[in-house]
């Protein structure tokens, strides 16, 4: 089991994740490549062997209004392959999480468009950096807008547009306000994408009431036995908001938020249960907001509870 992180390294200062600059300063996916060099080579020192790149990582490269950065792919090619073959060598997992505007059933044509453009493009990174089907992209199912029924079936739709690198790139995630984990399950049995599991959306988001456990092989059944499958794991904000206006008590936070770490007792409690019985192994995204910092003290944890860590993976005792 690699554990993993999301975009930003925060354990060490001095090492931004891409070329985050406005348009007008010229920022161009060559910045971008030399910053994942550096990145590559804290995570290969740490020994964290997952991380999820930023949704901007080719600046304004599906921006319908400046088509001068349309292209940067092509002008990068020998960069991608150089990078990618290093991805190879230091067997990291990489994947990538497009934002919320990133809408492929949306009722709008012009962001549905945009969502297909921006799947391409991601696919076409990934297969610039000859990477294998390891290297997902996932997508929220989307707009819920006329109910659940129409929206699974625009999704479906739309899907049916994407070229065959894009769809075998693509794999979905129930969410923690319109989709859940039943109906994305749904989604995947009509179109035959592998479904991401998520610990914190199923408690937020079940329906249906399916059990974490049921929930997790349900989902790790859509990928096919020769892939390792892909899980989200973060632990919900358990503070209250301080200090408090006077004469009112503190505010709980919003179940939603993710927290700063993840909770090592849950954490051991999972891996006990759900994840001995479900039969197979897989990958953990740590959605945490201390980032690589959480995947290290998580680390830190589990290997003073007997579980080793060896060459990027959790070895459970």
């Amino acid at each position: 089991m690699r554990l993993g992180f999301a975009v930003k390294l925060v354990s060490t200062p001095g090492f931004p994740s891409h070329d985050s600059r406005r348009w007008q300063s010229g920022p161009h996916l060559r910045t971008s490549i030399e910053r994942l060099h550096a990145l590559l080579g804290q995570l290969d020192r740490l020994d964290i062997r997952m991380y999820r790149i930023p949704d901007g990582f080719v600046p304004y490269g599906t921006h319908p209004d400046l088509p001068q950065f349309h292209h940067q792919l092509e002008e990068c090619a020998s960069e991608l392959a150089e990078v990618g073959a290093r991805v190879r060598e230091l067997d990291v997992r990489l994947s990538n999480h497009p934002g919320q505007y990133t809408v492929l059933n949306s009722t709008r044509d012009d962001v549905r468009d945009k969502a297909i453009w921006d799947l391409e493009q991601h696919a076409a990174l990934f297969d610039a950096r000859g990477l294998d089907d390891a290297a997902v992209v996932v997508l929220h199912v989307g707009s819920a807008t006329d109910g659940h029924a129409a929206g699974l079936d625009r999704f479906e739709r739309a899907l049916d547009q994407l070229g065959a690198r894009a769809r075998n790139r693509l794999v979905i995630e129930h969410d923690d306000r319109s989709y859940s984990c039943a109906q994305v399950l749904e989604l995947s049995r009509r179109t035959g994408l592998r479904v991401v599991f998520d610990t914190l959306h199923h408690y937020c988001l079940n329906p249906e009431r399916l059990s974490p456990g049921d929930a997790l092989a349900a989902a790790l059944a859509t990928w096919p036995e020769d892939q390792v499958p892909k899980v989200h794991v973060s632990s919900p904000r358990l503070d209250a908001e301080w200090p408090a206006p006077a004469g009112t008590p503190p505010k709980p936070r919003d179940t939603r938020a993710h927290s700063d770490l993840i909770d090592p007792l849950w954490f051991e409690r999972w891996l006990a249960t759900d994840v001995t019985t479900a039969g197979r192994p897989f990958d953990v995204m740590l959605e945490a907001k201390a980032k690589d910092v959480a995947v290290l003290r998580l680390r830190e944890q589990l290997q003073r509870s007997g579980h080793a860590w060896k060459r990027g993976q959790l070895q459970l005792a």
